[in-house]
C-alpha cells in the first residue's frame, strides 16, 4: 500500500480531506460531513468557493464556464456529466454559471461559452472553447 496522500476538497462542505492516493477509487467520504468526495457529478462553484476548490484539490479540476441561455452549453451539459461519472476520482468536475458569477468569469477572461478550463495545482494549464462530447472531453483531458 502506498503512503502517498492527496488533498480532496469536499464538494458539499468545502473541507479539505487527506486521503491515501491508492484508495481514491473506493468512494471516499468527507471526514466532516460524510458526503462523497468524488460524487461523479459536476460541482456548482461560486466565486466564494472557487479558491478553496480549485487551488486545494490535488486532483486536476476541469471547470465548465456556462450560462442557462446558451444552447451549446445546454447541449454539452449531459456530456460533461457523463465524463464526470466516468472520471470520478481522477479529475474533479465543476461548473461556473457566468451570469451568476460574472467576477469569476472576468477573472478568467471568459469571452465565449462554453469554455473549459483545466486547473492543476491552482493554476490554469489548458483551455478550450466550444461544446464537446464526453469522448472528446476525455481525450482533451488525457492530452493534458
Amino acid at each position: 500500500m502506498s503512503t502517498e496522500t492527496l488533498n480532496a476538497v469536499c464538494p458539499h462542505c468545502e473541507a479539505v480531506n487527506r486521503i491515501p492516493a491508492d484508495r481514491r477509487d473506493e468512494a471516499p467520504q468527507c471526514g466532516r460531513c460524510g458526503g462523497a468526495l468524488f460524487p461523479g457529478e459536476p460541482v456548482a462553484l461560486t466565486t466564494a468557493a472557487w479558491d478553496r476548490f480549485a487551488t486545494r484539490n490535488d486532483l486536476p479540476v476541469v471547470v465548465d464556464f456556462w450560462a442557462k441561455w446558451c444552447g451549446p452549453c445546454r447541449a454539452m451539459a449531459p456530456q460533461f456529466e457523463q465524463a464526470a461519472r466516468r472520471l470520478a476520482g481522477q479529475v474533479q468536475f465543476a461548473k461556473v454559471d457566468t451570469d451568476a458569477e460574472p467576477e469569476l468569469a472576468g477573472r478568467f477572461g471568459i469571452r465565449s461559452i462554453p469554455t473549459l478550463v483545466l486547473m492543476k495545482d491552482g493554476r490554469e494549464v489548458r483551455r478550450a472553447s466550444g461544446a464537446m462530447s464526453a469522448a472528446q472531453l476525455e481525450q482533451w483531458l488525457g492530452a493534458a
